[in-house]
């Protein structure tokens, strides 16, 4: 079902398991809100009145029958020092999913009420404990597939890209005073600053949100991985190339045209990224119905995704076939592989690919020279430095383009002489959507829009 936030209640006690679904050593329940602790009191042995904040106490939960559903471990948060900014009380229990599904049900039977997906992470921004880019960070934190995911994560979760957007807003503000005077004092003849300095200010702020929103392509590649794509005629190898990159078989290899006839997907890990690895069914031309369709699936997915490793056989050379596929392989992003030259052939030969490469996948030769070469494909300026900020939303991408072209219509505006009011009213648009990245100007969709994607608990 999916979420829409409710107005805001303050103080609404809910509860969620926070812990994942399934069998483990400890099972999570939060409560929070202005009823936790009574709500807590209702079900647990000890005086959880009496506890002071963020002690820990051993006790049981008990239902309102008086029967003992488990000896668990009470954690006591009260606001406005917890995750939420209210109280908050943790009931860690057994790790089945029966037993802390019954927890949970004692809980909201004493007067919770269950907690929609990401509504605890909705109180902590309502309550002012994260910023809006801090809140959606929680949820990348969580999903994260690779160590640099998680570092952008980080990153966010620490405030610095809010620092940052914060930073563009106060130099904007200063502007926006003098324009502002302009507009309401236009006889008084205030020098607050000279229109050269103001455009210069504004051309310095106008290069830093550019440089910013120019990280997206990589922020993109680290939070949502790569979509790599064989493609390819019939029995160049492509399936043999999926297992070897795999380590694994993963698909069916043999010597028959047209064995895979839908695509195959897996995901692999290859240096510090996460790959969608798709194999493809062979292109070529068929009267087989079947084929057709898992030729016309191989174009699509040649279409979508970000990366294609086109193979070619080097021992049969360029055919009718393969001729076809590199006239209309998009060249930014494939890279051309010569496979088999464990066998005859003649020299391999770039034909119009900027990147290419020669491999065995039977053999495994050239193989660790092919993951580099998709390494070097993918950064095309380096990955991103240890503790550099980089846009991995595109909600915030997007809001950052707004906000550079009115800013370059302000900038223009000004050294155009256009009237004072104008170019206000651009500032205010500039303005406006840098607070949407942190949550100072948000609609209720884009709200329920974020928090949607949360999981229940956190």
């Amino acid at each position: 079902m999916e979420f829409i936030h409710r107005p805001y209640q303050p103080g609404d006690t809910i509860a969620a398991i926070a812990t994942p679904p399934g069998e483990g050593g400890v099972a999570i329940i939060r409560i929070s809100g202005n009823d936790a602790i009574s709500v807590a009191e209702k079900i647990f042995s000890g005086p959880i009145r009496s506890y002071k904040t963020h002690t820990a106490h051993f006790g049981k939960v008990i239902d309102s029958d008086g029967n003992v559903l488990d000896e668990v471990l009470a954690l006591v948060m009260l606001a406005p020092k917890s995750y939420t900014g209210e109280d908050t009380v943790e009931i860690h229990c057994h790790g089945g999913s029966l037993i802390s599904r019954r927890v949970l049900e004692t809980i909201l039977k004493a007067g919770a009420r269950a907690a929609q997906p990401g509504e605890f992470t909705f109180k902590a921004f309502i309550n002012g404990k994260l910023d809006l880019a801090q809140a959606e960070a929680v949820q990348q934190f969580i999903g994260a597939k690779n160590d640099l995911a998680l570092q952008a994560a980080e990153q966010q979760l620490q405030g610095k890209l809010s620092k940052l957007v914060r930073s563009f807003q106060t130099e904007l503000i200063d502007i926006a005073a003098i324009l502002e005077a302009w507009v309401d004092f236009p006889e008084e003849d205030l020098e607050f600053a000279t229109m050269d300095e103001v455009i210069s200010t504004l051309n310095e702020v106008l290069q830093q949100m550019q440089e910013l929103a120019g990280t997206f392509h990589n922020g993109k590649i680290v939070s949502d991985g790569i979509s790599l794509c064989l493609a390819g005629p019939p029995n160049v190898g492509k399936s043999s190339l999926m297992n070897a990159l795999l380590g694994k078989e993963r698909a069916i290899v043999t010597d028959i045209p047209g064995t895979t006839r839908d695509l195959i997907e897996e995901d692999l890990k290859l240096g510090d990224l996460h790959f969608h690895l798709i194999d493809t069914a062979g292109i070529r031309d068929t009267h087989e119905i079947i084929e057709q369709e898992g030729i016309r699936r191989s174009r699509e997915a040649m279409r979508q995704a970000d990366l294609i490793l086109l193979v070619l056989d080097a021992s049969r050379g360029i055919c009718p076939e393969s001729q076809r596929l590199v006239s209309d392989a998009p060249k930014e992003k494939t890279l051309l592989i010569w496979n088999k030259i464990d066998l005859p052939h003649a020299t391999p030969i770039p034909i119009g690919f900027t990147n290419f490469s020669c491999i065995s996948a039977k053999e495994g030769t050239g193989l660790d020279l092919l993951r580099q070469q998709i390494d070097r494909l993918i950064w095309q300026k380096g990955p991103p430095a240890k503790g550099e900020v980089v846009i991995t939303s595109l909600r915030h991408h997007q809001a950052l383009v707004n906000a550079i072209l009115a800013l370059q219509i302000l900038i223009e505006g000004l050294r155009s002489n256009i009237s004072p009011e104008f170019v206000s009213s651009d500032m205010r648009k500039v303005l406006t959507e840098l607070g949407t990245i942190i949550g100072t100007n948000i609609t209720e969709d884009v709200l329920s829009a974020i928090f949607c994607k949360f999981c229940i608990g956190k």
